[in-house]
């Protein structure tokens, strides 16, 4: 019998081993998996809004079990964090952490590694002291959870990093009402999208109350006691009850690269179309631990979410099981919150196209979810990126209220298709007053970026 080992229980791991299950019979096949937290197949994007009140439960947020994997003949096994891949014996070692340590081996023919990826943690937030947490997994949303209902409950809250995390920890820390300051190095939050959006952002932010402070970075913190006190920062301390880092995250590549796996430019393990390794046999990799293709530039990226983790841990376990599956790359397709503003990118950003060497153009529009006569008509605003010499659709970002963003998944297909914005002017979207304009956002402004074209053309 093929045994499969898969390193890490979450998105990309338990995807991989629930299709590679699905075309091999447990006579055939067995499937271990190593979880170091307490849970398996859990939404990391839900816990925000779970710290926030919106979400009650946290088994909401887990989609399987490590009982339910167990009906599928999966043995998923968590509080297990592996040390060790050893290539040449074709073994994982891992601890048992909740028996003392006790040391476990388990040999393999193939291997998933799907380890996702940890928060970003600069120097001055590697500190023992009470109060600073980062947000990636069902244990750290349980942790900052603990400490919003200690006894005192704390009442400032700094989050550090203006990004998708940012904000919206930013915003559930408002719900839980607490006094929130979010600091970002940057000039503006959300550095994904161009800075004319950004600045929708930071007033929509600082709407909700928040002490929105850009441009200012942070030097260290101030403890006492053995807790957070206060962050030190550019612009002068900061007080803080609960400090929450919302810098991103990086790959979680350190046991892939002690077993020689290697790590492209990015810093995320390497892979092919098929989700395997080069260079190894049987290795294979999915998830917030990998690098991609931007379909755009064709060049490496790395793009963490939920989306492509299980689309890549599906491909992985399809041609594991005997099946053939590619993963084509990614378009950088992403969408988030802050109260009622809706923020949706895609494609490249200004900054992006001009480093992939574009030359572009660029289009606003200012438009409404709905007829404008209709009632509950929202603002919105849709800015499209094209190629100057040929109106070939680059990007395109959205910010605007309720119903605004998932209109970016018109305009992502349109990049994933290479479209030109010319032909998008005729594209045959719904109409209804309830459901937008007669000119739909994406048409008129796919209808002046087409000027633009023209006019630089």
């Amino acid at each position: 019998m093929r045994r499969l080992v898969v390193v890490g229980g979450n998105a990309a791991g338990m995807s991989a081993a629930s299709q590679a299950r699905k075309r091999t019979g447990p006579g055939e096949l067995s499937i271990v998996a190593f979880e170091r937290g307490h849970f398996t197949s859990y939404s990391s994007c839900g816990i925000p809004y779970w710290i926030g009140g919106v979400v009650a439960e946290r088994d909401a947020l887990i989609s399987r079990t490590p009982a339910e994997f167990a009906k599928m003949s999966i043995d998923a096994r968590v509080r297990h964090e592996v040390t060790e891949i050893d290539l040449d014996r074709r073994e994982v070692v891992a601890r048992a952490l909740d028996d003392g340590g006790r040391e476990v081996r388990e040999p393999f023919d193939d291997l998933v590694y799907a380890a996702g990826a940890v928060p970003a943690a600069p120097p001055w937030a590697r500190t023992d002291a009470t109060g600073v947490y980062g947000v990636q997994t069902l244990d750290d949303g349980a942790a900052v959870l603990r400490a919003l209902d200690a006894d005192p409950a704390p009442r400032r809250a700094v989050v550090v990093g203006g990004g998708y995390i940012g904000v919206e920890l930013a915003e559930a820390m408002i719900q839980r009402g607490l006094a929130v300051t979010l600091i970002e190095k940057a000039a503006q939050p959300m550095s994904t999208v161009d800075p004319d959006m950004g600045a929708r952002v930071a007033d929509a932010v600082a709407g909700l109350g928040v002490d929105v402070r850009t441009g200012v970075g942070v030097d260290g913190l101030e403890v006492d006691g053995g807790r957070v006190r206060a962050v030190v920062t550019s612009d002068g301390p900061v007080e803080a009850d609960i400090v929450v880092l919302g810098l991103g995250v990086r790959p979680n590549t350190a046991l892939a690269e002690a077993a020689g796996l290697p790590l492209g430019p990015t810093g995320a393990v390497e892979v092919d179309l098929r989700m395997r390794v080069p260079g190894t046999d049987g290795i294979w990799a999915a998830g917030d631990c990998v690098q991609t293709v931007h379909r755009v530039t064709g060049r490496p990226v790395h793009v963490p979410l939920g989306t492509h983790a299980n689309k890549q841990g599906r491909v992985a376990g399809i041609n594991l099981g005997g099946g053939y599956a590619t993963f084509p790359g990614v378009v950088g397709t992403a969408v988030t919150k802050v109260c009622d503003l809706e923020v949706a990118r895609t494609g490249l950003t200004s900054a992006e196209a001009t480093a992939a060497g574009y030359r572009f153009v660029t289009a606003s529009i200012e438009s409404t979810s709905r007829a404008g006569y209709f009632p509950g008509a929202k603002p919105m605003c849709v800015k499209l990126i094209a190629e100057k010499r040929t109106g070939l659709l680059l990007g395109a970002q959205i910010v605007g209220r309720t119903e605004a963003a998932k209109r970016i998944d018109g305009l992502a297909i349109a990049i994933w298709n290479r479209m030109t914005v010319e032909e998008m002017t005729a594209l045959d979207l719904g109409y209804a007053p309830p459901y937008a304009p007669v000119w739909d956002p994406v048409v008129i402004a796919a209808r002046k970026a087409t000027d633009a074209v023209h006019a630089e053309n």
